[in-house]
């Protein structure tokens, strides 16, 4: 795709003072910045574009070269294919711009891991985030679910379009500040004079002056309002992970990045099975005949019913275990397992004929416990105390 002319870029007259070159970047970088715009990769590509027209006409010497010899004044050099961001990532740009916003990336210290640190002076507003909780059953964990919820948040006000002002002509840039956002301060000191930058206190650090404000949200460009989201939830989530929508919480304050929405995750309890990380247990009880002579058995499972061959003479504490009918991971590194604990039900109660045919049950020397099945449970037992 053909370059643009970087003042076109920048929407500046070539005869441009440095200081509208850098108030045309910070509009820029506002518009197209990567939290505003999430997921968006033409507005990332804006972004990019911007700093790279900024780089190359905030500096006197590439700003003389570009104006005359245009891109071409560039080749052999790190500014090739423009300016120097050939190689560059989001955060070398944040690093190397940040002092456009009064000394760090001001408004965007704190997201994404964007950014400088951050300090008081913030010069976008941005909107706070927003948590909701969501419960889960076994089968949506297994499978992934999209999940539709109304949430109670501020949005932009549909009127002023989120500027607070009733209309263009109803804001002035601020006297206080001449519209940077910031005002300078110098301090005489021990060690000299100190210099710091602060957030404007007349214009709250937006540059402008509303001198009338809009009906609808009073002059703070959000209103209160209901905002159906959908929310697609991966499958294999665990009880307690949270999740992030950026941009889905509240919106901010005229104009500024909206905040984030945080979904927590809470898993409904099943009423037969129970989950250990990504396998699932189920605690299958037998009769005795079962136990004695074998059966096949039909079990649950997370969506559905499986059979499970029982063997003659099945003890109590064996785990049959079914593959791969436990949960996905999170991350696709594979399916848990169903694991069967069979126990066995002794009847509390027997009736008289019931009674003698145990009685006679119990002459029979199979009915007498092998050695190597009580060393077994001794020793079963013996590790819960180890």
């Amino acid at each position: 795709m053909a370059k643009r002319d970087y003042y076109e870029v920048l929407g500046v007259d070539k005869n441009a003072t440095a200081d509208e070159i850098k108030k045309a970047y910070r509009k820029k970088a506002i518009q197209f910045h990567p939290d505003k715009n999430p997921g968006n990769k033409e507005a990332e590509e804006n972004f990019k574009e911007a700093a790279e027209a900024y780089d190359v006409l905030s500096n006197p010497q590439k700003r003389q070269r570009y104006d005359q010899f245009g891109f071409g004044g560039f080749n052999g050099s790190s500014s090739s294919s423009g300016g120097d961001f050939g190689g560059m990532s989001m955060d070398d740009i944040f690093s190397q711009f940040g002092d456009i916003f009064g000394g760090h990336f001001g408004g965007f210290g704190g997201f994404s891991g964007f950014g400088g640190p951050s300090n008081e002076s913030r010069y976008v507003n941005r909107g706070s985030d927003l948590r909701v909780k969501v419960k889960l059953t076994l089968k949506e964990i297994l499978t992934g679910v999209d999940k539709k919820i109304k949430v109670k948040k501020y949005v932009t006000c549909s009127k002023c379009h989120g500027s607070g002002a009733e209309d263009d002509s109803s804001k002035k840039t601020c006297d206080t500040c001449h519209g940077s956002g910031y005002v300078t301060r110098i301090t005489n000191t021990i060690l000299g004079r100190l210099q710091t930058q602060q957030t404007c206190p007349t214009c709250g650090g937006e540059g402008k002056i509303i001198t009338k404000k809009c009906p609808e949200c009073n002059g703070e460009g959000v209103v209160h309002d209901d905002e159906v989201i959908t929310i697609h939830i991966p499958m294999g989530v665990a009880e307690g992970m949270q999740l992030t929508m950026r941009g889905k919480g509240n919106a901010a304050r005229r104009g500024g990045v909206n905040g984030d929405l945080l979904i927590l995750i809470e898993e409904e309890p099943d009423p037969e099975l129970i989950r250990d990380e990504n396998d699932i247990l189920y605690n299958l009880l037998l009769s005795v005949p079962q136990a004695v002579l074998g059966a096949t058995i039909e079990v649950p499972t997370i969506d559905g019913k499986a059979k499970v061959k029982i063997d003659p003479g099945t003890q109590p504490g064996k785990v049959l275990r079914l593959r791969n009918k436990g949960l996905p991971s999170v991350n696709s590194y594979g399916t848990g397992d169903l694991l069967v604990n069979v126990s066995v039900y002794i009847p509390e109660t027997l009736s008289p004929s019931e009674k003698e045919m145990m009685n006679k049950l119990s002459e029979s020397p199979n009915f007498e416990p092998k050695k190597a099945v009580k060393d077994k449970i001794f020793d079963k037992f013996k590790h819960m105390f180890d």
